[in-house]
């Protein structure tokens, strides 16, 4: 396995743990302060897109691959 992506999913497993508590931490905000805790479930959807985004684009680049095939 190449090295780039051992990091990769290590960087994944991480986000998600953090992104984990802090959707948590949100939908406690929410139950507390219904107004305030919904007003940032929007934000946490735009992370998330652009998480995926980043992802989806590092696995699909053929260009980025180019020195995996070189011994």
């Amino acid at each position: 396995m190449p090295l780039d992506k051992l990091v990769l999913i290590l960087v994944c497993v991480i986000a998600a743990a953090g992104a984990t508590i802090w959707l948590g931490v949100i939908f406690a905000a929410a139950i507390q302060l219904p107004i305030i805790g919904w007003l940032a479930f929007p934000a946490a959807l735009l992370v998330a897109y652009i998480a995926w985004r980043i992802i989806a684009d590092r696995l699909s680049n053929k260009e980025d691959n180019h020195y995996d095939r070189i011994e």
